[in-house]
């Protein structure tokens, strides 16, 4: 009897400790299961081409956690400040697009350090087909490690904004978690909210959820279960929802919605620039 007993609760364990590791690593609402839809990937037009030259920043790079390096695009407040604003990129990568943002984020606010986080090591895709594969592959583990990298890098001492779009608008989220009492302000433009309740109540700051009412995957109804979610944990999240469809903000997007971006970005701005 010992002996059927045994292996009965050896594997009971296992599956105690998969589940354990499975609900503490990622994100409980993670966009990477919309890798496999054609429809999403169709959504994603290629982005118009462009390169950026007049860049006031530049790439850095830092330790990361997991023994590694990683890497970012910087642009530094022309006076001394701990205040430090981290930006996740979208589906794409770290692309010109980004960077331009950066530099135009940290134009307007002044008063910050801007570091767009490479969470793709590097890489960078310019056809939904080569995006939706990055993604895929982007170990969650591994962001993480970039993530916590460029927190440990900005400095205990660093108040830290977080704001990312579509893939990386749920990572603006987990960063924002990450940064436990150093976190300030986290804006998400249709990014994948967090749903598991002891990681909501975990952060330490407000949240700025930026969405579009025709997005076919961030819907209306994943919204309203974040604002549920959100009240529950006791966490303010203001919410604007546009009639617009995913990634109306993505300037490289050929539906770029240039009407709905310019107000969301006022509302990103302002959020953060009065907790400054």
């Amino acid at each position: 009897m010992k002996k059927i007993l045994l292996p009965i609760i050896l594997f009971a364990a296992s599956l105690v400790s998969a589940q354990k590791m499975s609900c503490c690593s990622g994100p409980s609402n993670d966009m990477r299961t919309l890798a496999d839809d054609p429809a999403f990937i169709a959504a994603h037009a290629a982005p118009l081409p462009f390169t950026y030259l007049n860049q006031a920043g530049k790439m850095i790079t830092f330790d990361t956690p997991d023994g590694k390096t990683g890497s970012a695009y910087e642009v530094m407040a022309s006076t001394p400040t701990k205040n430090f604003l981290i930006i996740t990129h979208e589906y794409w990568g770290l692309n010109d697009y980004i960077k331009e943002k950066a530099d135009e984020f940290q134009k307007i606010l002044g008063n910050v350090n801007v570091i767009a986080v490479d969470m793709y090591d590097g890489k960078v895709a310019s056809v939904s087909d080569s995006a939706v594969l990055l993604m895929k592959s982007a170990g969650n583990d591994r962001i993480l490690s970039i993530l916590q990298g460029a927190i440990s890098y900005a400095g205990k001492d660093a108040h830290i904004f977080t704001l990312g779009w579509c893939f990386g608008g749920g990572y603006s989220l987990q960063a924002s978690i990450l940064a436990g009492k150093q976190a300030a302000g986290c804006v998400m433009y249709y990014g994948m909210p967090e749903t598991d309740m002891a990681k909501l109540k975990s952060l330490h700051c407000e949240v700025l959820g930026l969405f579009a009412n025709k997005d076919k995957w961030i819907n209306p109804d994943v919204v309203k279960t974040f604002q549920e979610n959100m009240k529950k944990a006791g966490k303010k999240l203001t919410v604007k929802s546009y009639d617009a469809d995913h990634a109306f903000a993505n300037p490289s997007n050929p539906n770029y919605d240039g009407e709905s971006t310019a107000d969301a970005n006022k509302m990103a701005l302002e959020f953060i620039n009065e907790k400054l």
